[in-house]
């Protein structure tokens, strides 16, 4: 939430982006600072790149080069899943709650990360991070 907020703040008042370009920016990394967040803690025992010690020998820069491929994917799953339902859903949920119920932007973002985040946690669950 603090990454959300702060490039929220950061685009809107020091910038001057129009609030929705400015939550769809600071929505995007968030999911990106949430990716590696979640790839090295919250699913660190289903992803074996962040565990695994690699050498130089050939053997091992092939599996890191698997390695880098699976966490590659898992990547561009984060974005098509968390970051699509978080991006519309603050889209949305900004423009009701800020632009036609003239709500502070902050606290209307605080209730659209609130509302996204367990769908988020699901999706990662489920499919992003699922056992291989």
């Amino acid at each position: 939430m603090a990454v959300q907020f702060t490039a929220l703040f950061l685009l809107k008042e020091v910038v001057h982006f129009n609030y929705l370009a400015a939550t769809a920016i600071a929505v995007e990394t968030a999911v990106v600072h949430n990716f590696v967040w979640h790839e090295q803690f919250t699913w660190a025992d289903r992803t074996k790149l962040a565990r695994t010690k690699f050498d130089r020998t050939k053997l091992n820069r092939t599996k890191l080069d698997r390695a880098s491929r699976r966490c590659l994917r898992r990547f561009l799953r984060f974005n098509l899943s968390n970051g699509v339902v978080s991006i519309l859903g603050n889209l949305a949920l900004m423009r009701l709650l800020f632009g036609q119920a003239h709500m502070n932007y902050l606290v209307a973002n605080a209730l659209a990360i609130a509302l996204c985040s367990v769908a988020n946690f699901l999706l990662s669950e489920t499919w992003v991070f699922a056992r291989e």
